[in-house]
């Protein structure tokens, strides 16, 4: 078992640090979605998405 530890210690920090900066993207947008904040960053004027996204 260590010998799988030592001979993968990169791939498994590289895959850990991974997994956090995914878990803070999905954490970012969850937050921002509850505050009523769009996650494309456009206007929704001309978006064929308009009355989906926002519920006026």
């Amino acid at each position: 078992m260590l010998e799988f530890l030592s001979e993968n210690l990169g791939t498994i920090i590289v895959a850990a640090v991974l997994l956090v900066i995914v878990f803070f993207v999905v954490r970012s947008m969850i937050v921002s979605k509850k505050k009523g904040k769009t996650t494309c960053g456009c206007g929704c004027a001309n978006c064929a998405m308009n009355g989906t996204c926002h519920k006026k």
